[in-house]
């Protein structure tokens, strides 16, 4: 099958797009992915795709074509253009680099912006493919739960153009089940609706019991390690992650790692100067994926929370699947999906998104418990990982989604 994979983010970015191309490569699939330039999440276009281009058209067989965009940079103005350049390189040259080539369906990655997907609805009217969009983040709901967007007459706007862009898919994948009403609301075509959830990574496939701890984290051992691991962003919800740190100060035992970088990492490490909690929260900085098996074998717990809003109720995070395939623990600060998958795999415990104080106390229940019961929870979480949320069978049903959009349109 001839597939053209549309998204602004692609390798030597880390997503699971990549993933999902390396694996459609190995089941024989002629694979075409066009992208943008590399410059998620610093901003700037990675040095080593600068130095060497060519070194980056060829990914496990596939073909990728980079459109000239915008580097993210910092700052709102630089982000909204990176956003856009994506849209006006995409409907411009996207057709033109992809002339002569035709397709059997079209798979387009939208966590956001969801303005990425217009090139792909472009696309699909000028080469006759059906189009499969994987929602990742619902829009225009993230940008009110987020403040982006403040006025009813901007999320109105906004609206319009996600109903103009899901009424022509084909199939609309969601990684939750919570998304669905949401994405019908503005699709009017629940009969396109399919649940296409996120896994564990590759870099996770190892058993975790044979993977050895990262070395960054020797300065704390001995301690009760609660690590997060991912995005700094608004939607974390870091001011009540904040909050609970410091309802623990006199825990010194209790280490909060941080190991990430974002938006809002700069105002992360001022708040905790300023609240004095050097002692007990440590941010280790980024690094590659293929090093979180070793720094998750080393955190008594693992991390994840998001804000207290309707819409990320909806949303089961990322690393939910990856936290889940390491083996870990889990410490929810979740609403919703994500809260219901924590529980119903029996992995660890939740409280209320928001609720700094009830993460403070769900951190020392947990420190409280034996080894040998945090190790139980571990174990579930991960078989739970490979019954719900096998990669493999995954994508092997993706593949029949291709083939039934495909005949949907003959």
């Amino acid at each position: 099958m001839r597939v053209l994979v549309v998204s602004q983010y692609f390798w030597p970015e880390v997503f699971r797009v990549n993933e999902i191309v390396s694996e459609l490569r190995a089941r024989a699939h002629d694979v075409t992915v066009l992208t943008a330039l590399p410059n998620y999440p610093g901003g700037d276009v990675f040095d080593d795709y600068a130095v060497d281009p060519a070194a980056f058209i060829d990914y496990h067989g596939a073909n990728v074509i980079r459109l000239p965009v915008r580097p993210r940079g910092r700052g709102s103005i630089r982000l909204l253009l990176n956003y856009w350049s994506f849209v006006f390189w995409g409907c411009l040259l996207g057709p033109w680099k992809l002339r002569g080539r035709q397709f059997d369906a079209i798979f387009c990655f939208e966590t956001s912006p969801i303005t990425s997907a217009l090139p792909a609805v472009l696309l699909r009217r000028i080469k006759r493919a059906p189009l499969l969009l994987w929602v990742l983040d619902l829009w225009p709901d993230t940008l009110s739960a987020v403040g982006m967007v403040r006025s009813q007459r901007g999320l109105n706007a906004v609206g319009a153009l996600v109903r103009f862009i899901y009424r022509r898919c084909d199939l609309i994948l969601a990684q939750s089940k919570g998304f669905f009403p949401a994405i019908e609301r503005w699709s009017q075509a629940p009969h396109k609706s399919r649940y296409f959830p996120q896994w564990g990574e590759a870099a996770f496939d190892d058993d975790p019991g044979g993977v050895a701890e990262a070395p960054e984290l020797a300065p704390h051992a001995g301690s009760f390690r609660l690590m997060f691991a991912g995005n700094i962003g608004d939607a974390q919800d870091f001011p009540a992650l904040l909050d609970a740190a410091e309802a623990t100060r006199h825990r010194p035992e209790l280490h909060w790692l941080i190991v990430g970088d974002g938006r809002q990492a700069t105002w992360v490490r001022e708040e905790i100067e300023r609240r004095g909690l050097q002692a007990t929260v440590f941010m280790l900085g980024r690094h590659p994926l293929e090093r979180m098996p070793a720094f998750f074998a080393g955190a008594d717990a693992l991390l994840v929370s998001l804000k207290a809003e309707p819409i990320f109720a909806l949303t089961i995070p990322g690393k939910i699947q990856s936290y889940l395939a390491a083996g870990r623990p889990l410490l929810a600060m979740l609403d919703g999906e994500g809260a219901r998958v924590v529980e119903e795999a029996g992995a660890g415990l939740c409280c209320p998104a928001g609720d700094g104080a009830a993460l403070a106390r769900a951190a020392e229940q947990l420190a409280a418990m034996s080894v040998v019961e945090r190790a139980v929870m571990g174990r579930r979480g991960l078989a739970y990982s490979q019954r719900e949320f096998d990669r493999t069978t995954l994508i092997g049903q993706l593949e029949k989604w291709f083939i039934e959009a495909r005949t949907s349109r003959e």
